[in-house]
């Protein structure tokens, strides 16, 4: 009795047992034990202190292993085991940067740490790490030391095949890492230089020693069609092949809706309902349907119901939420579901039965939503529009498109009448609708870009997403309403530095935004209707797009500002969308009078944030290499063109006409040293005064095209008129001073024969047009 007697002690005793046959020391008694011991503790002595027998000795071993990758506890070097609260460290994801050094983010929050060359050398991109901070460097920025590497979360990296001097070696296509990996002898699968390979680790970076890696997958050469996508999706982990599990599963669905799903639905196969997409658009989601009533409307918006058919738990389901969304890159869809489901049996196809979850909303002649209900239903698509053909419709109703769908074209009408009335909800109010160029790449016969052209928003874009927010809106209200928890698609206003930034920038224009420190949608809304016509519009607009932060998932329902919503989520587009598919579950839950559990609702919504955010850096990706090959015939050209983006090594510059964006780096801008001024987005000079503010109209020549690194270099060309930039003089005092008048904000000084100046942490060009996806 007296052995294991101390093991009585353990507060979370309980829930060991309730969860093992044989029950080991919780974690939290580990550290208690370990902590009282006031040192560090050998693995013997800590296992005799615990009165770990020789049976339980292998299990034991593995809990202090998986103490050891969460960073509660690590061993010095003498092996014993410590505490890690009281070694004074810092636990963190490393963050790479392309010219070598990196940082590490730590997890609870705190300032970064600046991590130079010799710290990365034993770690890559995305490593879990331990870290001292052992001071301040040269620049002043909080400096680390890595202690211990508690996981290496890089198995796999795609990159291009280099021999030098019969050494064989990748270099990884994510620019985040930047050590050569060694390819072990006999391991490169036949690749040949210059090919893109796909590696595994089998020797991870060290102190002391390079990555080595195996071939084990050679996609071919850097310029085959399609190979941009193909490395994106390595490059971001993107899951691309359904496993055989998914697949069997789809194989065994029905062709069409059967008899007996149709039970217990209410059957709107009557109602003239119709899809209204894009013209390359595969996948519907959503039907709608309208009828004036009173003074009012009755909007019917029929969303597919794939909860009835990707159920939780199965391969389906496991595979759709580890993909999170489809990701649409350029004449490429990688779907969230099988083609059996997402262009079959759950897409709303014209003229098909087919399984969907109803919105019926009631309005007003003022666009406001009275009443709604939410029921599951059977439907039939009476017609596949697209937004042209609607549109079409519109401006001529005795055109060939409005003869060729003249039995929907009443309800279309009627669809529009509406939209006007929900416009006027949206400006009463005041939702932030921010005017953006889209564009679309045009291919030829090779997949390679033969034009890009921007994409002309209609009002029938605008009705359909008139029509997806209302219902939205209703899903958020409806499970609020029932205290439901669910992931609401939430959006917060700026940060106080954001907002200080954008106050101090406002008012060198003679302008204010209204709110002071809590403004409101309604008040970016009422600026930039008082800008819009102005000729700087442009510059003021994307300053003031770039204060908010990005839009995200979260079950605490913070309201989205930018539409000016108390409560909103996404419930359109669960055929694309993961958390959609949450939100229908959580209705259907609702209806029953049941509560759908999925798990952490709050690691479900990081997780789907994550994938969105993954997929919208891989098409960049895959559109930046796009651009670059568009570019390459261009070189020595000149264009005219706007900035688009100002840093501390340059500017980048957005091009008229063909949509594409390079830098002009800061040794190109003139005979003179430039100081990034963050605030106020301008580089300027301090002996002439020149400025180059974001927003301002150049001349650029194209130098330089890297397919590479998917970036391409400008100079600047005036053609003997410089008045295409502004100047501001400087009087004697303020030259200087430079531009130090804010010490909170960031400057960075370099002259013109400065060969190279990044910045800090991060050289990334801001976003580029995309086309338009239907939200």
């Amino acid at each position: 009795m007296k052995k294991k007697k101390i093991r009585l002690q353990d507060p979370h005793l309980e829930r060991e047992r309730a969860q093992y046959e044989h029950p080991l020391p919780s974690r939290e008694f580990i550290l208690q034990i370990l902590s009282e011991q006031g040192m560090p503790v050998s693995s013997e002595n800590l296992a005799e202190l615990l009165e770990i027998d020789d049976e339980e000795m292998d299990f034991f071993s593995r809990r202090l292993r998986a103490m050891e990758r969460e960073g509660q506890i690590m061993r010095n070097r003498k092996n014993a085991v410590c505490v890690m609260d009281k070694l004074d460290l810092i636990k963190g994801k490393v963050q790479g940067h392309p010219d070598g050094f990196g940082f590490l983010i730590p997890e609870d929050g705190s300032p970064d740490l600046f991590l130079g060359p010799k710290e990365m050398h034993r770690v890559f991109h995305g490593d879990i790490v331990m870290a001292r901070e052992i001071g301040l460097d040269r620049r002043g920025r909080r400096e680390g030391s890595i202690v211990e590497v508690l996981q290496h979360v890089n198995s796999r990296l795609v990159g291009r095949l280099v021999v030098e001097h019969g050494v064989q070696f990748v270099v990884s296509e994510n620019r985040r890492i930047t050590q050569d990996i060694l390819i072990a002898q006999g391991a490169d699968l036949g690749a040949a230089a210059g090919q893109v390979v796909m590696v595994e680790i089998i020797e991870q970076p060290s102190k002391h020693a390079k990555p080595v890696a195996r071939v084990v997958e050679i996609l071919g050469n850097y310029a085959d069609p399609g190979m941009e996508i193909e490395i994106a999706l390595r490059k971001h982990e993107l899951p691309h092949i359904f496993s055989a599990a998914v697949e069997a599963q789809a194989k065994k669905l029905p062709k069409k809706v059967l008899k007996k799903d149709m039970v217990g639905r209410e059957d709107i196969r009557h109602l003239p309902l119709v899809t209204i997409d894009g013209e390359t658009a595969r996948d519907f989601d959503d039907a709608v349907y309208c009828e004036p009533v009173g003074k009012g409307y009755k909007l019917y918006v029929a969303i597919a119901d794939v909860s009835h058919y990707v159920k939780p738990g199965e391969p389906l389901d496991v595979e759709g939420l580890e993909r999170g969304n489809s990701v649409y890159f350029p004449r490429r869809v990688i779907p969230m579901l099988p083609e059996e489901l997402s262009n079959g049996l759950c897409s709303l196809n014209p003229e098909v039965e087919r399984l969907c979850m109803v919105c019926e909303m009631d309005t007003n002649n003022k666009g406001d939503i009275k009443s709604y209900r939410f029921y599951p239903a059977v439907m039939f698509s009476h017609a596949r529009l697209t937004y042209n053909k609607v549109w079409a419709m519109l401006e001529n109703p005795k055109g060939e498109e409005a003869t060729e769908y003249k039995s929907v074209l009443p309800h279309v009408k009627n669809l529009y009448a509406l939209f006007k009335t929900l416009l006027k909800a949206r400006w009463a109010r005041g939702a932030i609708d921010f005017e953006t160029t889209e564009t679309q790449m045009i291919f030829n016969d090779q997949g390679k870009i033969d034009r890009i052209v921007p994409v002309k928003r209609n009002d029938a874009h605008r009705l359909i997403e008139e029509c997806m927010l209302a219902a939205n809106v209703c899903a958020s209200d409806f499970l609020q309403g029932y205290e439901h928890p669910t992931l609401y698609r939430v959006h917060q206003g700026p940060t106080p530095e954001k907002l200080q930034a954008l106050h101090e920038f406002l008012r060198e224009f003679g302008l204010s935004l209204g709110g002071g420190e809590e403004p409101h949608a309604m008040d970016y809304a009422n600026l930039l209707d008082k800008i819009k016509d102005r000729p700087d519009a442009q510059l003021l607009q994307t300053v003031m797009l770039r204060s908010l932060q990005q839009a995200v998932y979260s079950p605490d329902n913070v309201g989205h500002f930018g539409l000016a919503y108390e409560s909103y989520t996404h419930f359109t587009s669960p055929i694309r969308r993961y958390p959609d598919l949450l939100v229908h579950r959580s209705i259907k839950a609702v209806l029953n009078s049941e509560k759908y559990n999925p798990g952490s609702w709050v690691k479900l919504g990081e997780h789907c944030s994550t994938t969105e955010r993954r997929a919208d850096e891989a098409t960049r990706d895959v559109e930046s290499w796009l651009k670059c090959f568009y570019m390459q015939d261009k070189i020595n050209e000149t264009f005219d063109g706007t900035i688009s983006g100002v840093t501390g090594f340059g500017i980048f510059v957005a091009l008229d006409g063909i949509y594409v964006e390079g830098m002009v780096h800061v040794s190109e801008l003139g005979s003179d040293y430039f100081h990034f001024d963050k605030a106020k987005h301008q580089m300027l000079g301090e002996r002439t005064g020149k400025r180059y503010r974001l927003g301002d109209r150049v001349r650029a020549k194209v130098v330089r095209v890297d397919l590479e690194t998917s970036k391409m270099d400008f100079v600047l060309e005036w053609d003997g008129d410089e008045t295409l930039v502004s100047e501001e003089p400087l009087s004697k005092s303020k030259r200087s001073k430079g531009a130090s008048q804010d010490e909170k904000v960031v400057k960075e000084k370099s002259s013109v024969s400065s060969k190279k100046s990044k910045s800090e942490k991060e050289a990334k060009s801001p976003r580029k047009p995309r086309t338009r996806t239907k939200k």
